[in-house]
């Protein structure tokens, strides 16, 4: 099983979940041109995506879900309410590629399951993506949360004990109070619908990291109230700081860059 960043920030967001030849997208808020030249920075095919899944319908996570459906001929699976304030904004579609879903689906031959995250939004979801069991093979989870002001219980019910974790580390608190946003945009961006910042995302994962956990990413991170650096430095110092019983500092944390895929990750059996 693999997986990879493809864009990620307020400038667009994609991630890319797949095993063997065959994948799935999560968000398409980069055109598709600059999504697809992406994917061929990892050396990855685009006949090998077979659905594309919508968190919410910001723009930054739908930019590129239409046309990319199109081009590929492919499905858009998104809940009915994201349906009702999304659709215009895709354009024309064929019936097929418009799949109504609810809490769990299948979709690349991997199981799906959404759970709602708290984000201005009509409706916001994370998303916990493990392959189906099978007696010869490991039980491997990839766990998302961005775009939430808050971690939530259903945050932590589904990431704990992913195998790999892609997480929101928005802002930095001190560059947002002394950064150039108009009070109003702070007070949402740390309000409870708004984002999480390096810390808040830092003692998520002193929960949600175990033995079992192999990568961490920090994604959806702010151009101006915070820098990789930050992010890095201050999640890896949380999680060296830790009293717990489990040893959080060997586990690889990595940034994932706003323009430019990361690096495709593979989880181990």
């Amino acid at each position: 099983m693999h997986f990879t960043t493809l864009a990620s920030g307020s400038s667009g967001n994609a991630i890319l979940i797949g095993e063997d030849n065959r994948h799935l997208l999560v968000d398409c808020g980069i055109s598709g041109k600059s999504l697809l030249h992406n994917l061929s920075q990892v050396n990855l095919s685009c006949s090998g995506i077979e659905g594309i899944v919508v968190t919410h319908e910001h723009v930054d996570h739908i930019r590129g879900v239409g046309i990319l459906a199109r081009k590929l001929k492919i499905p858009i699976y998104a809940t009915s309410g994201l349906w009702k304030v999304m659709s215009h904004s895709l354009g024309k579609l064929a019936e097929d590629q418009r799949i109504e879903v609810e809490e769990s689906f299948s979709c690349a031959g991997l199981n799906v399951i959404l759970y709602p995250t708290s984000h201005d939004s009509r409706e916001s979801y994370g998303l916990k993506i493990s392959r189906p069991k099978e007696k010869d093979k490991k039980d491997l989870a990839v766990g998302i949360a961005t775009d939430s002001g808050i971690i939530t219980e259903e945050m932590h019910r589904h990431l704990k004990g992913c195998d790999a974790l892609i997480v929101e580390a928005n802002y930095d608190d001190q560059r947002l109070q002394y950064g150039p946003y108009p009070a109003y945009l702070k007070k949402r961006i740390r309000g409870k619908f708004g984002h999480l910042d390096n810390k808040q995302v830092a003692e998520g994962l002193l929960e949600w990291i175990q033995e079992n956990t192999q990568r961490v990413i920090l994604a959806h991170l702010s151009q101006e109230n915070n820098t990789p650096e930050i992010a890095l430095s201050t999640v890896l110092g949380i999680l060296r700081d830790s009293k717990g019983s489990k040893n959080l500092s060997n586990v690889p944390v990595h940034v994932a860059p706003r323009h430019s895929p990361h690096e495709l990750m593979m989880l181990m059996e």
